[in-house]
């Protein structure tokens, strides 16, 4: 990066220009050759999310075939279907990640790995410099990187401050296991960051991303946190979102006053036909330029969420979407998408 050139990380309720989806297909690990009708249910939920985006701004749907999948939608205004070769649909983890240089949108394009290692991603790991070529980001300039990093794992307030997690950052399993004063080093470079909360505890069972703090806590504006509670000694949480919230407690703002706290419910524990525990969680919402749109679980706790957004965010519409056969893949509503900065 150039000497006096300013760079920031927006945040997600600064103005967008787009919202990045990626759909699933055969040749991904939504297709269960056990179930035909599998790939399709599991293409609903990408469709009201796609749906639910598009009434406010436009939508480019990475796709296998995009003329199928237009022809699922009733109707296909601010959405625009686009042929590139993927692995998986977490787009969040492998989409662009844009920051303002100089006022002027950049695009960030990081090394992805498949969470350490975990999956198959060189196809994703293509998609961004792919996109660019095709000539979707107009002269939108593209900085590609080695350092591997995913958009689920930071949050950004848009002001220089990032909430992240240390076992995902810190993980051996990415960059070689940088230390923390590594990784802000680099994140200062790429993304212009003036400082750093890292969360060292919380969890979700089922989720094979290391601990990404979209899944446990996120910005809502400068001044506000909103965060995964659990108050049930029972569940195998307790402990962990416990002391993640009394360290949530202990951050300050950049004017040194606490950070306003907003907890969000946890859904009753919800598992797959294995018997394994899948990571059902609010936090996971999106930021649209319109819409707050959340995902729920056929739990008791969707609406009281609903009423959360409602009082947080006043001028915007609130959208649920089920997202049941999301979290059987390992993710959610925000997992699945990924904004471009105007």
């Amino acid at each position: 990066m150039q000497e006096n050139v300013t760079r920031v990380m927006p945040a997600e309720w600064e103005k967008q220009r787009a919202v990045l989806m990626s759909f699933p297909h055969e040749e991904t690990d939504w297709h269960n050759t056990e179930c035909d009708a599998d790939l399709k249910d599991s293409l609903s939920p990408f469709i009201r999310i796609a749906q639910a985006i598009a009434y406010g701004e436009a939508v480019y749907i990475i796709c296998k075939d995009k003329n199928k999948i237009a022809s699922m939608f009733c109707y296909t205004r601010n959405l625009t279907f686009i042929e590139i070769p993927t692995n998986d649909t977490w787009i969040r983890d492998y989409g662009y990640i844009s920051i303002k240089e100089d006022k002027e949108t950049k695009l960030l394009d990081f090394t992805f790995d498949g969470w350490g290692g975990k999956f198959e991603a060189s196809l994703d790991n293509a998609v961004n410099r792919t996109l660019h070529k095709k000539g979707y980001m107009g002269i939108t300039a593209l900085e590609s990187t080695d350092f591997v990093l995913e958009g689920g794992s930071i949050e950004s307030d848009g002001e220089g401050t990032i909430l992240t997690t240390t076992a995902c950052l810190c993980n051996p399993n990415r960059n070689t296991g940088l230390s923390k004063n590594a990784v802000a080093e680099t994140l200062q470079q790429h993304l212009g960051i003036q400082r750093i909360l890292w969360l060292d505890h919380g969890y979700l069972a089922g989720d094979d991303t290391d601990s990404h703090v979209d899944t446990l806590a996120r910005f809502v504006n400068t001044e506000t946190i909103m965060y995964v509670q659990c108050d049930d000694h029972e569940d195998e949480h307790y402990e962990a979102l416990q002391k993640m919230e009394m360290q949530l407690k202990t951050f300050k703002t950049k004017q040194g006053k606490a950070y306003k706290l907003i907890a969000l419910p946890m859904t009753k524990a919800i598992y797959n036909s294995k018997g394994e525990r899948l990571p059902a969680t609010y936090a996971n919402f999106l930021i649209t330029n319109d819409a707050l749109i959340y995902p729920s679980y056929s739990d008791k706790s969707d609406a009281q969420v609903g009423e959360i957004f409602k009082d947080l965010f006043p001028d915007k519409e609130i959208i649920p979407v089920n997202c049941l056969k999301l979290i059987e893949q390992g993710g959610s509503l925000h997992c699945s998408t990924m904004q471009i900065a105007y």
